[in-house]
């Protein structure tokens, strides 16, 4: 069933993005993140679920607070990095603390920079959901989305969206 239900997922398509979080003395820490979704407009919250046993998890849990960069079309390079867990991803990419909470917030990765608090965390089999109250979202670029499906990654830009 393990591998069905992975080959049903791996059909679905969906944004990428990288949950960030600081604390010390961790420093930054990060992961690549697809299972994102918008909860609530109002107040404006949305859910990650991330890795039980994930150091990022902790690091959100510890501080409170994380950041969801949602990265655009040339960025692949970054969710290669951020999926790999090599201990220096932070040394190679370009990033500064978010403006409310101080969690990483990616610049030249990201579309779109979510700069969240933890509402709630809740046991989901092998992950945990977190909830998190949007207080800051900051759009840097325009125009594309990094997607990944079907085990490769595309993207989408406002040039290819479909007209209403």
């Amino acid at each position: 069933m393990e591998g069905q239900f992975r080959e049903m997922m791996a059909a679905f398509p969906t944004g990428v993005s990288v949950v960030t979080a600081i604390s010390e003395p961790a420093g930054p820490l990060g992961m690549t993140c697809s299972a994102l979704c918008s909860l609530s407009v109002d107040p404006p919250s949305l859910l990650v679920c991330l890795r039980a046993q994930s150091p990022t998890l902790a690091v959100v849990a510890a501080s409170g607070a994380f950041a969801v960069n949602l990265l655009h079309a040339g960025a692949q390079p970054v969710a290669a990095l951020f999926a790999s867990g090599a201990p220096d991803r932070f040394d190679r990419v370009t990033w500064r603390p978010a403006p409310l909470t101080g969690s990483p917030a990616l610049t030249d990765a990201a579309h779109t920079i979510a700069d969240c608090v933890v509402d709630q965390i809740h046991p989901a089999g092998d992950h945990m959901i977190v909830v998190g109250m949007v207080r800051a979202v900051e759009r840097l670029r325009d125009r594309s989305a990094l997607l990944y499906g079907f085990r490769q990654y595309g993207h989408w830009t406002h040039d290819l969206a479909p007209t209403v």
